[in-house]
């Protein structure tokens, strides 16, 4: 009796670790690699990144132009726009990271010009992506992430193209947080997060709802609408509403393009002013 029961716990010492190291290397096998790479001209592009990698323990990597946009904004307007016109887009420096070795890719950019930036332009046309889950992430002054995810998806038609996180430069506080949200919600962290509903369909804007508008764009001078309708869902930490609105002349700018529909999310966060998050044109 004695050796037997010496015999069962030798063999379930040593088979006990080689169980659970088994477990650990099968997990290691079926999680995928990720990895977190973006162009940022101003850091705002490169704080959103950083909070992505540090969340998932994914690698991270800059794209870098071998001429640097001088940061000037009117400068960068200028070179920008001249690239997309010519079609001759900035030179790159050469990537550490291999991109055959990972099974998710999160591309970050600003939006110039309704898309990504040029040096993304660059690295796109080196890189086949085919079977790759890209996940773009991008910051702007008003919107741009729904016309920079079709562009992408026109560049790479054999990747799948994932949801996308956008957030305007000037609400990055509320980033950390959405950023946990997004993650959760598209099965990247594990974690309760808010589902958020559909919005109804939309009714007439009220007085009230137009001062609502009114406030949240009043300050940004590439805006100049009028709300007409609106739709309203709730957040986890207030309300959201979508307004459709339609431009306005304008005699300060006489060459304007004719007065577009366009669609703008606005949020109204507890006691906090109205502010608009994104716009689609």
């Amino acid at each position: 009796m004695t050796l037997v029961l010496a015999t069962m716990t030798l063999a379930a010492v040593s088979c006990g670790p080689k169980q659970e190291n088994s477990k650990v290397e099968a997990q290691k096998e079926t999680t995928p690699k990720m990895l977190v790479l973006y162009y940022s001209q101003t850091s705002n592009t490169k704080t959103v990144a950083r909070e992505i990698a540090t969340k998932l323990g994914a690698d991270i990597e800059e794209i870098v132009p071998v001429e640097l946009y001088d940061g000037d904004f009117q400068a960068t307007i200028e070179r920008g726009k001249k690239e997309l016109d010519e079609g001759t887009f900035p030179e790159i420096q050469p990537l550490k990271s291999d991109i055959a070795n990972y099974d998710v890719i999160f591309i970050g950019y600003p939006v110039w010009f309704g898309t990504y930036a040029p040096p993304v332009i660059t690295w796109l046309n080196q890189v086949d992506l085919s079977g790759k889950k890209v996940v773009p992430f991008c910051t702007f002054g008003s919107g741009g992430l729904e016309s920079s995810i079709k562009d992408l998806a026109a560049a790479e038609p054999k990747a799948e193209i994932l949801p996308g996180y956008g957030v305007r430069a000037a609400r990055l506080e509320a980033m950390p947080f959405e950023i946990d949200q997004f993650l959760k919600a598209n099965g990247f962290l594990e974690g309760e997060y808010t589902k958020l509903e559909e919005f109804p369909e939309q009714h007439p804007v009220s007085e009230e709802e137009a001062a609502i508008f009114n406030a949240a764009v009043g300050d940004y001078p590439m805006i100049h609408a009028e709300a007409k309708t609106v739709a309203t869902r709730a957040l986890p930490n207030g309300m959201e509403h979508l307004f459709t609105a339609v431009d306005l002349p304008r005699e300060d700018r006489p060459n304007m393009p004719p007065a577009g529909e366009m669609q703008v999310y606005v949020s109204v966060i507890g006691d906090d002013a109205p502010v608009f998050t994104r716009v689609i044109r």
